[in-house]
């Protein structure tokens, strides 16, 4: 599963930072590949210590671990809806992104000019959000204009979604965000290829002085309390010392974080947070040739988790040999799991758990 991830916000935020800081901490390990797509997309590996600890117990001969696409979409300004900053070009990047990350600037600095003059992230934040309403409501008034057409033969189909298309322009002209329209999944379907900007999940990155990494201030307090109000994630990170982090080796980093007061690095737990704000989990498949991390949607049962690797095991799943991730990391080894009895046969209405260690039986 291909995750892919925006980097949005106003422009001298830190985004550019945050990218480059992400590219040199895929640098940093082997076991962390970072390659460079084009100039602002980058594939970065999800660090994880389960898949490491799994394959030194199982001597695996190589590791796989899974990986997170990240766009570093240039700086949105006011207006860029109707094209100003090359708005349109930008904004369609976005549409292309299954998570936007809203990097906000949390930290005073008189040397870092601020584009809106001063540090307001309640404003910078409301000024993305409304760029991507604009541009949504040019979409759906498109769409209106031509369900109304379509509703004069009479078809009920196309009245009734007209109806919901339009209560829909109507709560976007109110300045709200489209995710926070209330609607069955089965009118989503009205206007589902529209690829709304403002549905798009958010995860809200801090940028903080390094003096405010641990606790946070007034600012962060600021972002939490909007982003609260949709059940939104929010991670503190300071691009500067993230930036550092990434040119230590894993010692070091470990000394470097504790002295900062701080467990992981800004950036681990930017890309941990977009998993959960995604509902995505990771299962592990484990053996002397290959240790690897595949990532499914939570609630996936055990044939469609099977089909993420081939879809000739989901086609011809019997069964999933399981074992739990802890389970096997006390035992050291499937054979110790199997035979304390750890080593589950689970069917077809197994929902695969985070951190399961699997093996598909199927029929070809």
């Amino acid at each position: 599963m291909s995750l892919k991830c925006g980097i949005v916000g106003l422009p001298n935020v830190g985004k550019s930072t945050l990218f480059n800081a992400l590219s040199n901490t895929g640098a940093e390990s082997a076991n962390f590949p970072f390659c460079t797509i084009d100039p602002n997309v980058g594939l970065v590996s999800v660090p994880d210590e389960r898949l490491l600890n799994l394959a030194e117990l199982a001597s695996s001969a190589s590791i796989v671990p899974t990986s997170i696409e990240f766009v570093d979409i240039a700086g949105l300004v006011k207006g860029a809806a109707e094209g100003k900053g090359k708005g349109n070009a930008f904004l369609s990047h976005i549409r292309e992104v299954d998570l936007i990350i809203h990097v906000v600037r949390c930290f005073e600095d008189d040397d870092i000019i601020h584009v809106e003059g001063d540090v307001d992230p309640e404003r910078d934040i409301a000024i993305i959000e409304s760029e991507l309403i604009l541009k949504d409501l040019e979409s759906v008034e498109k769409r209106v204009q031509t369900l109304k057409k379509q509703s004069k033969s009479g078809d009920k189909t196309m009245k009734a979604q007209m109806e919901i298309v339009d209560r829909l322009r109507v709560h976007l002209e109110d300045g709200n965000t489209a995710r926070t329209f209330e609607v069955s999944n089965d009118q989503k379907e009205a206007y589902k290829d529209l690829f709304l900007l403002s549905a798009k999940p958010v995860l809200y990155a801090c940028n903080v002085g390094e003096s405010d990494l641990e606790t946070g201030n007034a600012l962060v307090d600021q972002v939490k309390e909007i982003a609260s109000g949709f059940g939104d994630e929010v991670v503190m990170f300071c691009a500067k010392i993230e930036a550092e982090i990434a040119e230590l080796d894993e010692e070091e980093k470990e000394m470097f974080l504790e002295e900062l007061g701080v467990s992981s690095a800004g950036l681990d737990r930017l890309i941990h947070a977009a998993y959960a704000e995604l509902g995505l989990i990771t299962y592990f498949t484990v053996g002397p040739k290959e240790a690897r991390a595949w990532t499914i949607k939570k609630g996936t049962k055990a044939p469609q988790a099977a089909g993420v690797i081939h879809t000739d095991f989901e086609r011809g799943f019997i069964r999933a040999e399981t074992i739990a991730y802890n389970d096997y990391a006390e035992l050291k080894s499937e054979k110790a799991a199997k035979e304390a009895g750890k080593m589950r046969q689970e069917g077809k209405e197994y929902v695969v758990a985070d951190g399961d260690v699997l093996l598909f039986r199927f029929n070809v």
